[in-house]
């Protein structure tokens, strides 16, 4: 399952001090249902701005954001975050995964916030630790795991309830090269096979020029970048 990511005129500031920051000057975005994409910047370019933005974590100051046809602007705040719970899944740089749950619990959680019975959220939750290789590891906890071994609990997590669009901030920056690269490809292995559509903010160029097309947020603005097909 997947979703079409539509978001037009964003503009988003911040205060700093006695200083207004623009972040977002208008920045357009088109995603395809089922796309996978790459979001490069330099930092403090507003990369993770963005993300929130579409996660609906967050509220443009100006602009439009539709994701599958639901605009965001017309959500209240209880709509918004059901809208999060059902239709996105998140993973970031941090995992953020709860210390004194072991790896199975902590995949489950979503399912178990969203009303499910614990025998289906055991069930589906076992079958995506099997599917990224961790099914010996499901009764360790995050302090008996390596930092790329959380980061595929927190994808296995992000991805319990098959959303259809995740969005990803900086998944492999917190990890050396070789677990970025192992992490990377169960994303595009797992996007491919649940039909995802995906937008992932990296500083890592070769691990973006994998993905189907890569975008540049730079003066607030959204380009293509490198070898990108098509510009949003």
């Amino acid at each position: 399952m997947s979703v079409s990511v539509r978001a037009s005129g964003l503009h988003k500031s911040y205060r700093d001090g006695e200083r207004t920051v623009e972040v977002l000057r208008g920045a357009e975005l088109a995603v395809e249902p089922g796309e996978f994409v790459a979001v490069v910047g330099p930092s403090g370019s507003g990369k993770s701005t963005l993300l929130h933005l579409l996660g609906a974590l967050d509220v443009a100051d100006s602009g439009s954001i539709e994701i599958g046809g639901t605009a965001l602007s017309g959500l209240g705040a209880p709509e918004a975050a059901r809208f999060r719970n059902r239709t996105i899944g998140f993973v970031f740089q941090f995992q953020e995964l709860l210390a004194d749950f072991d790896a199975l619990e902590n995949v489950m959680m979503p399912g178990r916030i969203a009303g499910w019975k614990r025998a289906r959220a055991q069930e589906r939750a076992r079958a995506l630790l099997d599917e990224v290789g961790l099914e010996e590891r499901s009764d360790h906890f995050p302090s008996q795991l390596s930092g790329g071994e959380r980061q595929r609990v927190a994808l296995c997590r992000a991805l319990l309830l098959e959303p259809p669009l995740l969005l990803a901030d900086e998944p492999t920056g917190n990890l050396d090269p070789e677990s970025a690269v192992r992490v990377f490809d169960l994303m595009i292995a797992l996007q491919e096979r649940h039909g995802t559509t995906a937008l992932v903010v990296t500083h890592n160029p070769e691990l973006a020029g994998r993905c189907g097309r890569v975008l540049k947020l730079e003066g607030g603005r959204l380009e293509a970048f490198g070898g990108s097909r098509g510009v949003s």
